[in-house]
């Protein structure tokens, strides 16, 4: 009987390993400002992207895909905690020399995936903040940071490209630093006696609107935002920046082949400064930021390649998407507008970065799986990234039963094609949480805000009057049906007070 019950013991341990082992890999793949028409995949035809809509061909390819946040850093701590981020104070654009805002006793995606015996990496943008407070040392670890968060390997930069310090940093350490060049920062005065873009404009390779903030410190002959000393032989250029994170994510890829893996790949691109590799410049013939997404596509089918390689690429899930929608003037004179030459970064939608309406959040979705997922879907599901800690945990089956105040839900279904309804409604964040989407409806509440941002000339979706718009009928949201529909407007009106007061 004892060698039975032992035989039936290894049987149910070698079932149990197996699935694991069948678990698959996860890439997220999260660029940068990019818009759900800059894509050739989403109607785009000034700019061809092969190796995306190869990725959607055979894949999802979702239409009505959301981040919460029409701005980077809260998306992103969505994206991480399960979270809405306008419930959390502190959860804003971030500058260069932030704090940690997650808490590292919180569950998070890569902790989640960490629990259920996954390697987990980051690699590229974080913009979450490092260290417990502002005032830290650049010259020493570190923490906390992505390491504390369930990241066991990170190598990034601290938040965005214009934002000092512009330099890599690998689980906590500045990379390249010389203890004799040490690191200093400061977003509130000048700091050393470098050159700064307001002071020594001659020496800038790329004009900046000095409005934007990008005139303080000269890295790479580009101004950016706040003050760095230091640190010369650490900083990164921007042209071998994407190249740098994309080797290193390959190795990522390539170290833990044999095992289950989740890496958070943030791209830099299209966000400003735009300066792609030399081989991309000039290549789309619609500035800077065009030949940025030529440059996402090349690194798309670079890390598809080398999963075929490695022979695991059938189960590997890829996500790709954006951390809100496109903007073209974000404080440097790129010929992003110039040349636009009749592209549409936000398609059909109104708005952009920044704003309530769709274009601010309802970003590129793709999620491919050869293994499990027939290829050439197309949803229409309302998903959204917050969403993807529940799900997945669903599909590891890694229990986060004690997490009671996650706004994350479990939509596998619709992420995998099998539901093509989704969520039942979703709060959308430009500036601030003023807008929410119910079906086909959105409703957005009335504000004394600009209307049009003058910094940027996005659509903020700002108005006095309540607006109510059918995004079946009118995803362009041109069409407010408020006064015709005192009662649909109310419903709306009265689900979003009481979901953001809660």
């Amino acid at each position: 009987m004892k060698i039975i019950q032992l035989f039936i013991l290894l049987l149910f341990q070698s079932i149990c390993w197996s699935q694991k082992i069948n678990n698959p890999n996860i890439i997220i793949i999260y660029t940068d400002d990019l818009g759900i028409g800059d894509l050739s995949c989403y109607g785009g035809t000034k700019i061809k992207t092969p190796a995306i809509d190869q990725l959607a061909a055979k894949g999802i390819k979702f239409t009505n895909a959301h981040s919460t946040s029409a701005t980077c850093t809260p998306s992103r701590y969505a994206l991480m905690t399960g979270k809405y981020p306008w419930k959390k104070k502190g959860t804003g654009v971030l500058p260069g020399d932030a704090a940690l805002i997650i808490d590292t006793n919180q569950i998070t995606l890569p902790k989640m995936l960490k629990n259920a015996g996954y390697k987990t990496g980051i690699v590229g943008k974080w913009h979450l903040g490092l260290g417990s407070q502002v005032e830290k040392d650049w010259n020493k670890r570190i923490s906390p940071g992505p390491n504390e968060v369930g990241f066991e390997y990170s190598f990034i930069f601290p938040a965005t490209a214009d934002r000092v310090p512009t330099v890599f940093v690998e689980n906590g350490t500045v990379v390249g630093l010389d203890s004799n060049d040490p690191i200093a920062v400061n977003y509130k005065n000048k700091i050393g006696n470098e050159p700064t873009g307001k002071e020594n404009p001659e020496l800038l390779k790329m004009k900046n609107s000095p409005e934007h903030g990008h005139d303080n410190t000269i890295v790479n002959g580009i101004g950016r935002i706040g003050f760095m000393s230091g640190g010369k032989t650490a900083r990164w250029t921007d042209e071998e920046m994407p190249l740098t994170f994309l080797n290193q994510a390959k190795f990522f890829i390539e170290q833990h082949k044999d095992k289950p893996f989740f890496l958070y790949y943030a791209l830099t691109e299209p966000h400003v400064p735009r300066m792609p590799s030399t081989v991309f410049k000039g290549k789309s013939g619609l500035g800077y930021r065009g030949d940025a997404i030529l440059q996402i596509d090349w690194t798309v089918s670079q890390i598809q390649h080398h999963l075929k390689s490695l022979g695991i690429d059938k189960n590997t899930m890829i996500i790709f998407s954006s951390d809100n929608g496109p903007v073209l003037d974000d404080g440097y004179m790129d010929d992003a507008v110039t040349k636009l030459n009749g592209h549409t970064p936000s398609g059909i939608f109104r708005g952009g970065k920044y704003s309530v309406f769709e274009a601010g959040t309802r970003v590129p979705t793709i999620l491919s799986w050869p293994e499990k997922i027939k290829g050439g879907t197309v949803s229409n599901a309302l998903v959204c990234q917050m969403d993807l800690l529940s799900s997945l945990s669903n599909l590891v089956d890694s229990k986060i039963k004690s997490e009671t105040e996650l706004d994350s839900e479990i939509q596998l279904n619709a992420w995998i094609g099998n539901d093509l309804i989704g969520r039942s409604n979703l709060i959308v964040q430009g500036m601030q949480p003023n807008g929410i989407i119910v079906g086909k409806w959105k409703y957005i509440s009335p504000n004394n805000g600009i209307s049009i941002s003058k910094l940027t000339n996005v659509e903020l979706g700002n108005d006095l009057v309540p607006q109510l718009y059918d995004l079946i009928s009118d995803p362009g949201e041109k069409n407010n049906l408020a006064k015709q529909l005192p009662e649909k407007t109310k419903e709306l009106a009265d689900l979003l007070d009481k979901k953001t007061k809660n």
